[in-house]
């Protein structure tokens, strides 16, 4: 058997972190199987879905590096087939126009809710006469078209995730809408059950994975692709992806959309890896962080849990931090640049093409900031102090305000040559010079410094946040105006 798996994002919203993970365990299956990943835009809700929706969909997966092998399929392009499946099951016998009124339908659903009793159709214009449906039309009353649903039926499957599963007929709601309304001559607009199974049938779809939410589609689409005369696919039904409750995640939670991580400074890399861990387990000795392909390599479902994975912020921080930290400078600078240049900040220096004082600015500050981020925005608040002269905070002014703290940045400034270049070298000596001058310990120096140039106790390595700023000529900036603030 050939594998061919899908991924059938609806466009009325963003690229969901759920819909993600789903599309990740499709293409590892894919890949690892060396089948094919293919995309349908199920786009049939004309009122909610959106072509900026599709784009932020297709271009939040190939973001995260889920590449597909054919061009999407539209679904509202492929109406026609979908009506004929429905006509075809029409003049079988397998479905019927339903006249019932949305008020008739209303106080059926209210007399079941009064008596306890589980909402479901009562199947009551299944066996319409001729006579009885002709006084309807009669009427004016448009017909939805109902599925037949024994409930006597059993449907099974063996489930790749939770192995043997079994429904009940009885348990599906009643005969199903296929179709909603439409004069009694026509077939409506057809909807989500009848539409998967004859897409996935016309893709040859081989296996269908998707989230555990959909069991009970499963059941009724069974019946479907059995009415219809088509070949059955095999499924696998992924868990949820929980809150810290263990509710599933939604928009209640915050971020929910690939592209609010995108923005939130997660690298793709980090993304996909940790929602590869959202459900499954990795073999032993592999670890918990891995690319694609790595995880492709070894993928299969045994591995795949049944109960809903808890999503862990902690866990996606630390592996976002790992791809960081192992970036070259760079590569950092290239992930940082577009960063800074969107804030307005420029670095001191010439062009930055060819190698220029610009490029290697960025290079040193890139190298400086990495170790301490874990999301690509920290790089951006990180380097704030770089363009923007900082507020004091309260350490640092009371630092300025110590004893030896003026004396010792007026000691410094003196020494300063704006002109020249600072090496590592220099700084250290005039570091050294500047606390013998002022008669305190080099400490009370390095600790105004850094106050006076970050506006914060805290920060990176000290040396090298002077020698970025002294190749702006901020240094003697900040340092004049900590003197006259102190």
């Amino acid at each position: 058997m050939t594998v061919r798996v899908r991924l059938a994002p609806s466009p009325t919203g963003t690229l969901h972190i759920g819909t993600a993970r789903t599309a990740v365990f499709n293409w590892l299956f894919a890949r690892h199987h060396g089948g094919e990943f293919l995309l349908r835009i199920e786009d049939t809700d004309r009122e909610r879905s959106r072509p900026e929706f599709t784009t932020d969909i297709l271009d939040g997966l190939a973001w995260l590096g889920l590449s597909w092998d054919a061009e999407p399929v539209i679904q509202s392009e492929r109406i026609e087939a979908h009506r004929a499946a429905i006509n075809q099951l029409l003049e079988a016998g397998l479905a019927y126009r339903c006249y019932a009124s949305e008020a008739e339908l209303e106080q059926m659903r209210e007399r079941q809710k009064a008596s306890g009793s589980a909402p479901r159709y009562d199947n009551r214009h299944r066996n319409l006469t001729p006579e009885q449906e002709q006084a309807f039309r009669s009427e004016g009353r448009e017909a939805v078209v109902r599925f037949r649903i024994d409930d006597g039926a059993t449907i099974g499957w063996n489930d790749l995730v939770r192995g043997e599963m079994r429904w009940s007929g009885s348990d599906l709601g009643g005969d199903m809408v296929i179709a909603r309304r439409a004069p009694a001559d026509q077939v409506g607009d057809p909807l989500y059950n009848l539409v998967v199974v004859v897409d996935d049938a016309a893709m040859a779809i081989s296996h269908v994975i998707r989230g555990e939410d959909h069991i009970a589609n499963t059941a009724k689409q069974l019946l479907l692709y059995e009415a219809l005369g088509l070949p059955l696919p095999v499924f696998a039904h992924t868990p949820l992806i929980l809150n810290q409750e263990g509710r599933k995640l939604s928009k209640r939670d915050g971020v929910t959309s690939v592209g609010e991580f995108k923005a939130m400074g997660y690298t793709a890399e980090a993304l996909v890896n940790y929602m590869t861990l959202l459900g499954w387990s990795p073999p032993e000795g592999m670890g918990e962080r891995f690319t694609l392909r790595e995880a492709a390599e070894v993928f299969s479902f045994d591995r795949v849990n049944r109960a809903g994975a808890r999503f862990d912020w902690d866990k996606l921080n630390w592996l976002n931090a790992q791809v960081l930290h192992d970036l070259s400078a760079a590569e950092l600078r290239q992930a940082l640049a577009p960063l800074w240049r969107a804030e307005g900040w420029q670095a001191p220096g010439g062009d930055e093409s060819g190698g220029g004082s610009r490029e290697a600015w960025e290079l040193e500050l890139a190298e400086l900031l990495g170790p301490s981020l874990t999301t690509l925005r920290d790089g951006l608040e990180q380097a704030r102090p770089f363009f923007e002269r900082p507020e004091l905070d309260a350490g640092a002014s009371q630092q300025l305000d110590a004893d030896g703290a003026t004396a010792a940045l007026t000691a410094l400034l003196g020494q300063l040559d704006e002109n020249a270049s600072l090496s590592v070298e220099q700084a250290q000596e005039q570091l050294a010079g500047a606390a013998a001058a002022a008669g305190v310990k080099k400490g009370v120096l390095m600790k105004s410094l850094r106050a006076a140039l970050l506006g914060s106790l805290k920060g990176p390595d000290l040396i090298t946040t002077w020698r970025l700023l002294h190749a702006s000529g901020e240094d003697r900036a900040r340092l004049m105006l900590a003197v006259a603030q102190s």
